[in-house]
């Protein structure tokens, strides 16, 4: 386990009951960190069939419901993605966690805004029946791929860089995040890790964990923290610079005004 006692651990985009789902790999990452709050920013259920979930899924289930055991004085945060609209009631009861559309902290005299992404995503707002259309279609598309699961996880990526979504999600996370007095705000949705600045607020997205490369986001007196699964002990900083044909890959998604080695894009990619 990390020596390191972190404020808050996010991660976001399980998508249990998707053939990608790296279920496994997130209950083991959570084991090896030590935090006082966990947020499950969204997505967290690829749809509401709960005959997809594997043992490996339950397993996740059964780890967070340990979690949220009041002895363990760790509070954990569920805030509501689009794949999980209709679960709240269930999952509050299931696995004893609080859900949320979205939810504010404080630390280190800052205000920190954590909201899945959906919302600025007019594609999914607009059209939530095709969109369900969608995700079934890639469900079905993970059936026949395969074993690496390869051409699911390049048109989740292609779905992604098509659409734009890191742009929007990032653009529509900050003005909210102006509008609600926040420093610091933390989306998922896009399944593309980043961080970015605009207009004095901190924007991270934590990526997925459905890809090859697996992220999530610490946040700790020393500041926040893209981490990448499996990495070595030695945590790379999220501010790291990456080689240009990974920023290239995230589409510059905000002009932020941090130096081009503020921006933690494209991880593993």
């Amino acid at each position: 386990m990390s020596s390191v006692t972190y404020d808050t651990l996010i991660l976001s985009d399980l998508h249990l009951g998707s053939e990608l789902s790296r279920a496994h790999d997130a209950r083991a990452m959570l084991t090896q960190n030590s935090f006082r709050r966990l947020i499950l920013l969204g997505d967290i259920f690829s749809d509401l069939n709960f005959g997809r979930l594997t043992k490996d899924h339950w397993k996740f289930l059964g780890f967070i419901r340990k979690l949220s055991n009041p002895k363990r004085k760790i509070e954990v945060v569920w805030v509501e993605g689009n794949h999980d609209r209709g679960l709240s009631a269930v999952m509050s009861h299931l696995v004893g966690v609080r859900v949320y559309q979205e939810y504010v902290w404080q630390f280190d005299g800052k205000r920190h805004l954590a909201i899945h992404g959906h919302q600025y995503d007019r594609f999914v707002s607009k059209n939530l029946v095709l969109s369900g259309v969608g995700t079934l279609l890639h469900l079905y598309l993970q059936k026949l791929d395969s074993k690496g699961k390869y051409f699911s996880r390049l048109a989740d990526r292609l779905n992604t860089r098509w659409l734009r979504l890191s742009h929007k999600v990032a653009s529509g996370a900050i003005l909210h995040a102006r509008f609600k007095g926040a420093d610091r705000v933390f989306c998922g949705h896009t399944h593309l890790a980043m961080q970015s600045f605009r207009d004095g607020v901190e924007y991270y997205n934590c990526g997925s964990w459905t890809d090859k490369s697996a992220t999530y986001i610490t946040v700790s007196e020393e500041g926040v923290r893209i981490h990448e699964f499996g990495e070595r002990p030695n945590h790379r900083d999220s501010s790291q610079e990456r080689s240009s044909a990974d920023t290239q890959a995230a589409g510059s998604v905000v002009e932020s005004g941090l130096p081009a080695n503020a921006e933690y894009a494209g991880v593993g990619r």
